[in-house]
């Protein structure tokens, strides 16, 4: 006989769990596939919180991987705006803009450094490439290029490309190229080319080629080529060429070539050519001019086309020029259309020859005059 509802029996406590392992133990069993996604799925929903801050976001391991952000330490790829924490990165470092201010241009660079369109650091070894500009507050030791301007209030080293200028506070040694020019505060060493100038605070050695100009603060060795002028403060050694003027502070020592006019402070030694006129304190050597050559101690060869002066000093060697004005001492030749000498040594060959320090009849010959 069918119970009535009031009648029905009630489950008991371990029939309910008895029950419940049975409905367990019926289900599918899941794969090792699916564990491993639902815990990694478990994972990223719990790391998320973690790796991802102020700063940016970090999916490195270690530091090792793909951070995104201003994430100070990265081996691998950084990706971020604009840097002000930046510490270190070895890899790839990608900005759009340079660091926030000076303080913020700290951190190390290996690697490369790329600008869309600019980037900047503390140091950059390696390869540093800005769309607009690259900078560094120390350092840039690589390669460098950047179509406006690449600059580093340290040392550039290596191969450096400004497509308008580029420049340094400090030292600059390797191949640098200026569109318009290429300067340093400091020594410069290697093969610098400026669009219209090259210079430097210090010194500048090796082949510097610069479209209006070449300077050097203190010294100028190796080969200086200029479409205008080349100097330096202190000396030059070396090859010299100047559309216009080259000059030294100091001495110029080498083949000097000028369109208009050579000159040093000190000694001009060597071979010097000059379109107008080539002349210092003391003359060494050869010394080829169009127009005016002279100086005050002057041993060698001196070719001026018109005129030749030695003001209160020495000449010793062979002079040619249509008028050789010896306000001094000549120990040698003179040639040329009139010669003068105040102390002769030597023989003057000339439509008129004036030797002061002869007797009075033969201090005015044509043709030759001499004394011994």
């Amino acid at each position: 006989m069918p119970l009535r509802g009031s009648e029905r029996q009630v489950p008991t406590k371990p029939t309910l769990e008895r029950q419940r392992r049975e409905r367990v133990s019926n289900l599918p069993p899941m794969s090792s596939r699916s564990t491993r996604r639902a815990t990694l799925a478990a994972l990223f929903v719990l790391g998320v919180p973690a790796i991802a801050s102020a700063q940016g976001l970090d999916l490195t391991i270690n530091h090792v991987g793909l951070a995104i952000g201003d994430i100070p330490e990265v081996t691998g790829l950084r990706l971020n705006y604009r840097d002000r924490n930046l510490r270190r990165v070895d890899g790839v470092n990608v900005t759009i803009w340079m660091p926030y201010n000076d303080d913020d241009m700290r951190g190390v660079v290996r690697g490369v450094a790329l600008g869309l369109p600019m980037t900047g650091a503390r140091n950059i070894d390696g390869l540093a490439l800005g769309l607009f500009g690259v900078g560094a507050q120390d350092r840039i030791r690589g390669i460098g290029f950047a179509p406006i301007g690449l600059g580093s209030g340290g040392s550039l080293e290596g191969l450096m490309i400004g497509g308008i200028g580029m420049g340094t506070g400090g030292t600059m040694t390797g191949i640098g190229v200026g569109g318009i020019g290429l300067g340093s505060g400091g020594k410069m060493k290697g093969l610098f080319l400026g669009g219209i100038g090259v210079g430097s605070g210090e010194d500048v050695e090796g082949i510097i080629i610069g479209g209006v100009g070449v300077g050097a603060g203190r010294d100028v060795t190796g080969i200086s080529i200029s479409g205008i002028a080349s100097g330096a403060g202190r000396d030059v050694h070396g090859v010299t060429i100047a559309g216009i003027a080259a000059g030294a502070g100091g001495d110029l020592t080498g083949i000097t070539i000028a369109g208009i006019a050579a000159g040093a402070g000190g000694t001009l030694r060597g071979l010097t050519i000059a379109g107008v006129a080539a002349g210092a304190p003391r003359l060494r050597g050869v010394a080829l001019s169009a127009i005016a050559a002279g100086g005050q101690d002057v041993k060698g060869l001196v070719i001026a086309g018109a005129y030749m002066k030695i003001d209160k000093g020495e000449f010793t060697g062979l002079t040619v020029s249509s008028y050789n004005h010896i306000k001094g001492v000549q120990h040698g030749l003179a040639i040329g259309l009139l010669n003068y000498t105040e102390e002769l040594h030597g023989v003057q060959v000339g439509l008129i020859n004036i030797a002061r320090n002869n007797p009075s009849g033969a201090r005015v010959l044509p043709i030759a005059n001499w004394h011994r």
